[in-house]
């Protein structure tokens, strides 16, 4: 009995030791999410050996559990992806990003956990982090249209696949609202993504429109005089996102004759990477110094 107790006296101490040197920690992105939205993490790997770790060569040596609250088993569909090497010095904080979407099946409401562990070559004991709870909240359905998905390649009058577009908006947090677009089969067996384009306002009624190459042109009212325009792609991919204030007149869709949608109306922001560079005026030619 005595050897057995100092059996598992040694094993706590190593595994103190352990957590002593490296801490882990888990933290989602946000706290909320809708059912089949990516759900980006980051894991944060503090070294306090006095060593350089080298991790990313073993394809196990970060994993994930992610459990329910009420004890429903979440499927999982494949190991989360995380080779890569790299090196974290001592006293040093190294973070790892991944999606467990792909991975895990995240498809009910309901309130989850998820613990991540760091496996380290030669060392006897795995470091897990505290579990760290996310939410899947349900959202509200606003509008669904079916569309044709061309094929990529073959005859242009082959039958086309067909697949759905849904808005839902979910009230993230208790207290701001956000708009979802959702990308799924015709019978939404099957979702190909679901992602937040932003935040709206209760009383916003989305003005919707696909133009010819299948993408959803969708416009909402995000603020008091403000206004989000967003492009989806068939494939359930942001192909951009602009911002609209409402200065004479109010932001409004149009499509023309050959099927392109704009927005008319409002003014829109220029986002940073259009801004002109404004030089400091030691950077300009002697000519134009003020």
């Amino acid at each position: 009995m005595k050897k057995l107790s100092l059996i598992l006296g040694l094993a706590w101490l190593m595994a103190f030791r352990a957590a002593a040197q490296i801490s882990v920690e888990v933290v989602p992105e946000q706290d909320q999410f809708l059912p089949s939205e990516s759900v980006p993490v980051a894991v944060k790997i503090t070294n306090r050996s006095g060593q350089t770790l080298h991790l990313g060569a073993d394809p196990t040596w970060l994993t994930f559990a992610v459990e329910s609250a009420d004890g429903f088993i979440v499927a999982k569909n494949a190991e989360v992806p995380v080779i890569g090497e790299f090196n974290v010095g001592s006293s040093q904080v190294a973070t790892k990003h991944v999606d467990l979407k792909p991975c895990f099946i995240l498809t009910r409401p309901g309130r989850y956990r998820i613990v991540a562990t760091v496996r380290i070559k030669g060392w006897a004991e795995d470091m897990t982090s505290p579990a760290k709870n996310f939410d899947i909240i349900s959202g509200v359905k606003l509008w669904m249209q079916d569309f044709g998905m061309a094929p990529a390649t073959g005859p242009t009058n082959q039958e086309p696949e067909v697949r759905k577009y849904t808005l839902v908006k979910a009230n993230y947090l208790h207290s701001q609202l956000r708009l979802y677009v959702q990308v799924s089969d015709e019978a939404e067996a099957h979702i190909f993504n679901v992602i937040n384009v932003g935040k709206m306002v209760a009383f916003s009624e989305p003005e919707t429109q696909l133009d010819r190459f299948s993408n959803l042109n969708v416009l909402w009212q995000s603020g008091g005089r403000l206004f989000t325009y967003a492009v989806v792609k068939p494939d359930g991919t942001l192909a951009r996102q602009d911002i609209y204030d409402y200065v004479t007149t109010r932001p409004r869709l149009a499509m023309s004759d050959d099927g392109t949608v704009s927005v008319v109306g409002g003014v829109r922001r220029l986002p940073p990477e259009e801004m002109p560079m404004v030089k400091p005026p030691n950077e300009l030619p002697a000519s134009e110094k003020p």
